[in-house]
Parts: structure tokens; sequence; C-alpha cells
């Protein structure tokens, strides 16, 4: 398998978790050192597998409905090092209420012990997302 069918692979394998919002299927395509990084749609930024975890765990405990798909992937690949870019477009619902999604997407694998694992997760803020979540928090 090439390198770039591998970061496929894996990419697919996260995608796949992300809609059905589990957590331990997520966990199983992500390194768990203290460097991997988000910085989802709904804002921040979390360092470390403690953090990272928890902002998934967060995601799937506020969201429903969840349906996310990489279009346009562009893969590069390194020795160790690759990613890709898209754009991720779909859907998810928060506290009952439907948000679209549509934004620009960063994943970053490295290999680690022989195969590839998702560091980096970065998305363009959601302004749709945003909205929902601080009229949550104001309530």
């Amino acid at each position: 398998m090439s390198t770039e069918d591998e970061v496929r692979a894996v990419s697919d394998q996260f995608y796949v978790a992300l809609n059905r919002m589990d957590v331990s299927q997520i966990q199983d395509v992500w390194s768990q050192s203290d460097t991997v990084t988000t910085m989802h749609p709904m804002g921040g930024e979390q360092v470390g597998w403690p953090d990272v975890r928890s902002s998934f765990e967060q995601a799937a405990g506020a969201m429903a409905d969840v349906h996310v798909e990489l279009v346009d992937q562009r893969i590069q690949t390194g020795e160790d090092l690759a990613y890709e870019v898209g754009i991720e477009r779909g859907y998810g619902t928060i506290a009952g209420e439907r948000v679209d999604l549509e934004h620009r997407v960063t994943n970053v694998y490295r290999r680690e012990g022989g195969q590839g694992k998702m560091v980096h997760h970065h998305t363009d803020v959601s302004p749709g997302m945003v909205e929902v979540l601080r009229r949550l928090q104001a309530a």
C-alpha cells in the first residue's frame, strides 16, 4: 500500500468515526502523544491527547445526527509525515437545531509504530456552530 493510500484509509476511518461521534473509534486513528493538536469548527485549540480526546467527547455529547464528508481531498506525503487538505461539508444537530457545515480542513498524519496516525486536525471556524453555542451559553 502506498503512503497516500495509507493516509486515505486513516482519513476514511476518521470520518466514519466522526459521523458516528464514536470517540473510541476516533481514538484508534489518533496519536496519543502530548504534541497532538486540534482547532475545531466551534473554535478554540486543544494540545495533547487528553485535551484532544476531551474535545471530541464534548462534541459527541453536544451533537447528534452528524454527517460530514471530506471533498476536494488533496494528499501530500513525506517520509514520516503527510497531510491532507480539503473541504468538510455536511450538517449536524446541536440542541435540536440543524447546523449546515462547509469549511476548509487540514489534517496532519505521522507514522508511529509502522502506521499512520492523525496528529493535527484544523478547520475554519463555523459561524453557525459558534452562534448556536453562544445562544446555549447565554440561556
